[in-house]
Order: structure tokens, then sequence, then C-alpha cells
């Protein structure tokens, strides 16, 4: 039974008893003067209408009129909400479910550009170049600017083997950059994982869908079963993970932390999008699903954990990365998180159509909110490979135009502070000219490359914390 169904049948209940009657119909009442018609401004909007439908240079249809409206209402709230048409509520079903066709680019939009957020792993978009915080100009030879963002995806998904043309401004290059890409059937296995050497273990979350909880107690067994004998310590990589469906971020916590600890909760304006979630099976399995996560071996829990994060580390990832570091079940290492702190609900309207509509803000179990802010790594290391162009970029919910506040006070962290950043070795450091830092390339077969820099330095702190528990 759903939140709302229950609320109904709570108000039902309420007529049998004077007090509670009254409490109800107040409730009512007020509901219904906050949903109050504008009844001067629909008048002003229906003109407008009237006007166009009489006086444009061409003839229009009411259904685009009515949708484009729709899309304005929307995309003037958030950077987050937005309508979905048939096309797009479809692709949005069936993505969360790990597979549709396209380019594999998590996007938002940005002084009327669609800005690059994190392209997905082992997709067409990442295998190209295409990077966080590129800005799309055109697509193929239509430019962008003034095109709402679900016309854009539109545009970039389409039959896998066709080809579409992306201009892409970025900060640094003075040219446009122009791809090419070939579009593909973007199947995501949102887990990956490797045994990094005897007694360590990485798993990378890419994204988190519909399986990845049942993908994750899939991985860790795995690890647990190659090491044959309990992990000495273990890197969960969400760097670059945009994020997804939030039952996924409570399944992925709720492998490494105590039953029934506070995962996250959400505050908004309905008593729907008020929610503690916590790890206990019901906030994470399907209906009559087995639990996945019972028979995780016993070493889960205790494991020495480090969380590897960064800018394009997004929602659920911080999801996932604010609990663990609330309940002090894992060091979180890299750069700052992306910062986006609120929640989208899906409401079906009818005729197939839907809109994404910002809900709520979320929480840490310990009340800090990420909107704006994202998670501030416990140990800040920097990416010694990020080309010279890159430098800075890391583009956050803040940059974002019209992003929500943070309700805890100020936006945006500073990145890091004096003597925060861990260095590379000056041996390791590329060239200054930067001509040899190149983005880090997998070897066939590879989860993660042996000279990612940022790994290297969670493994070295991983050892270095197993001698401190041996002494």
């Amino acid at each position: 039974m759903t939140q709302k169904a229950k609320f109904i049948l709570v108000g039902l209940a309420g007529l049998l008893a004077g007090a509670a009657m009254t409490v109800n119909l107040s409730a009512m009442a007020d509901k219904e003067a906050e949903t109050a018609l504008p009844i001067e401004e629909l008048r002003a909007f229906t003109d407008v209408f009237a006007r166009i439908k009489s006086d444009y240079v061409e003839p229009v249809e009411d259904k685009k009129l009515i949708t484009e409206a729709i899309n304005g209402m929307l995309a003037g709230l958030d950077p987050h909400s937005a309508y979905l048409d048939v096309d797009a509520f479809k692709d949005l079903q069936v993505g969360t479910q790990g597979e549709f066709g396209g380019l594999g680019i998590e996007v938002g939009m940005e002084d009327g550009f669609v800005k690059v957020v994190s392209p997905i792993e082992d997709t067409p978009a990442f295998k190209a170049g295409v990077k966080p915080g590129d800005l799309i100009v055109k697509l193929d030879d239509t430019p962008v600017k003034g095109m709402a963002l679900n016309d854009a995806v539109k545009r970039m998904r389409g039959k896998p083997g066709s080809t579409i043309k992306l201009t892409i401004a970025r900060k640094g290059v003075d040219k446009p950059i122009v791809l090419t890409l070939t579009r593909a059937v973007i199947k995501i296995r949102s887990v990956k994982s490797t045994l990094l050497e005897n007694g360590y273990g990485y798993v990378r979350v890419t994204q988190f869908q519909e399986h990845t909880g049942e993908l994750l107690a899939e991985a860790l067994n795995k690890l647990y079963k190659d090491n044959k004998a309990p992990l000495k310590g273990l890197i969960l990589d969400l760097r670059n993970d945009p994020g997804g469906l939030l039952n996924g971020a409570v399944a992925v916590t709720a492998a490494f932390v105590k039953p029934d600890s506070l995962v996250v909760y959400t505050e908004g304006r309905s008593e729907d999008a008020k929610m503690r979630l916590t790890a206990s099976r019901e906030n994470y399995l399907r209906p009559m699903q087995a639990d996945y996560l019972k028979n995780l071996p016993a070493g889960v829990k205790q494991v020495s954990m480090v969380v590897l994060v960064n800018s394009g580390s997004a929602s659920a990832s911080e999801i996932v990365a604010g609990a663990l570091q609330d309940h002090k079940r894992a060091v979180v290492m890299g750069t700052r998180t992306f910062g986006k702190g609120s929640v989208q609900t899906i409401l079906p309207i009818g005729n197939g159509t839907a809109i994404k509509l910002t809900t709520a803000r979320y929480f840490t179990p310990n009340g800090r909110s990420i909107q704006a802010k994202g998670i501030e790594p416990d140990i800040v290391v920097e990416d010694p490979t990020m080309p010279p162009e890159d430098e800075g970029l890391g583009i956050r919910e803040a940059d974002l135009d019209k992003h929500l506040s943070n309700p805890n006070g100020g936006d945006a962290l500073p990145v890091t502070k004096p003597g925060d950043v861990i260095k590379a070795p000056p041996a390791d450091k590329p060239d200054q000219d930067g001509k040899d830092k190149k983005p880090l390339t997998l070897e066939p077969g590879e989860i993660v490359s042996k000279n990612d820099y940022q790994v290297n330095q969670a493994l070295n702190l991983l050892k270095g914390l197993q001698i401190l528990q041996g002494r």
C-alpha cells in the first residue's frame, strides 16, 4: 500500500471521530488554499495563448503550445524538474533497468546549452573522450541554444548504429571540438570488481540501477571467494557515478552498515516527501524479493573501507558516501562531490506522459544537506593525470542556473583548504607543459588502471590502517 493510499485511509477513519475529522478538514482546507488557481495570471495565459493562435506568423497546434508551456513552467523551477513526453517517459523507465539506446551521457542545462555532468563508463561518449563540464552547443548542424533539455536528449538517442555529430565547447580549449559518435545499445553493468592484490578488493559502482544491490552482493561474495580469506581492505569507487535510483543507494549502504542504521532522510512540503530510509530490507527490496544481502560474508560489515569520489559523483553516490562517512564506516577520499541533494519524483499525468518534479531535499544521517555543497572528503586527493584544460573545471550543482539553495546555509564549499591536497611525488608527475598528462586507459580485461593515482593512494591508506590495527 502506498504512502498516499495510507494518507487517504487515515482521512476516512477520521470521519468516525469528531476531533480527528476537524483536523483532517482543516488540513484539506489548507491544501485547497495552497492550490487555489491564480485567476488573473491564468487570464493572462489564455490571452497570450489566443494571441499566438490568431496572430503568429504560422499556424501552431494547441498541443504544441500547451506542451511548450508545461516545459517552460518546469524548466523555470530548477535544473532537474522536467516534462517527460511519451518517448522521454519510456526512456526513463528503460534506463533505470540498465539498457537503452543512445550515447551514454548524464546531462543538464546551463545557459541554454546542454552541459555534461558525466559520461557513463564504457559507452560511446566515454570512449570518444566527452568530459564532465563540456558544453554541447550543436547536435549535428542544429544549435542547442534555446532547445529544451528533453528535446536535446531525444536527438542524442536513436537507432543503434546511427551516428550523430556533437560540437562541444570545453574550458581551456580555444576552438570547438567536433566529435562524431555512433549510437549503441547502452547496456550498463553497474557494478565491477577485482582483487587489486591479495587481501584488498576493489568495487566500482558506475550508476545506481534496479539491480545494483544484487550485483554488489555478487561482487562482494566473489571477492571473498577469490581471496580465499577475509579481506583486509576494500575500495568502493563512486567517481563519476551520476546517481540513479534511491533504493539502489540504500542497498549499497546497507551492505556495509549495521541493520536498521539510518541511511538518508528527506524533507519536503507534502507528507509523502518526508521519508526516513534505513538499512532495512523493505527499503531496498522489491515485494516478495529474496534478501540478496542476507548471506554476505560477515567480514563485509567490519572490513576497512575507502570510498573514492570526485565532482562527477552525484545524487545516489553522495547519499552512499555521506552515510558511510557519518557512520564512520569508511574514509572518503578524492575531491568534493557534485552536490545534488534534491529528490525528483516521477508523477504520471496521463496519455503516457509524466513530470519529473523536485519534491524534497535529502539529508545524511547526521543532518547534513548535500544540496549545492556536496560531500567533502576526509582526505583530499586530486587526480594528477587531469589535463591542464580540466584543472579547476569541476562542474557542480552550485554552478547550475536556478539550483536549489542549501537549507543549512551557504552554497559551495571551497574545494580544498591549504595543506589538504596530497600531491603526487615529483618523479611520478607528468611534465610541466602537460603534454604527458593523458587520461588513464585500461588494458583489455582491466577493471581499473594500475597507474590510477587515487586508487593507489587509497590502497596505501588501507595498508597503513592494517599496520595500525596490528599494533
